[in-house]
């Protein structure tokens, strides 16, 4: 049983958590065993993102602290909360992967920007690229026509090598 001060902390920890996070997910990790739970959260570090359990009352005060409105205590089984990571999709799509590999693990609902989000919202935003992939795709797009204009040129540059070498053999 907890005591009030570690409610207090729990409540407090958690509402900062929140606040400071782009997203945060909720998750139902019912029926997951211990070694489930040490690699998602492994998984979960790679990204710089954490998972936090906590009960649904205290959950539902922390999100009200931190000015969002979620029913927590509505959502079924045992609830743990994801904030953190590198971008808006790295714990979405963390989470959102491991749960095709473990059914025991359900997405619940998330937080985006300080809005919350649907469970549909939520796998929705793990299939966005990373901002990684994103700028890879712009820089290609940008370089695409370059490319396409570097080999115009050199390709009538070789023409014109193997015309002179045609008149050189030629005489």
């Amino acid at each position: 049983m907890l005591t009030k001060k570690q409610k207090k902390e729990i409540i407090e920890e958690l509402s900062k958590k929140i606040a400071d996070s782009k997203t945060v997910v909720i998750c139902d990790f019912k029926g997951l065993s211990v070694a489930d739970l040490a690699e998602i959260r492994g998984k979960l570090r790679e990204n710089n993102a954490e998972m936090m359990v906590a009960k649904k009352t205290l959950a539902k005060l922390a999100f009200e602290k931190a000015g969002i409105e979620m029913d927590t205590k509505s959502m079924e089984g045992q609830l743990a909360f994801v904030y953190g990571g590198e971008s808006e999709v790295a714990s979405p799509k963390a989470l959102a992967e491991f749960s095709k590999k473990k059914e025991n693990l359900k997405i619940l609902a998330g937080v985006l920007e300080s809005k919350a989000i649907d469970a549909d919202g939520v796998i929705s935003l793990s299939k966005i690229p990373s901002r990684e992939e994103l700028l890879a795709s712009v820089v290609g797009t940008i370089k695409a026509p370059i490319s396409g204009f570097v080999n115009a040129l050199s390709g009538n540059l070789r023409n014109l090598v193997q015309v002179l070498d045609q008149i050189k053999e030629n005489k």
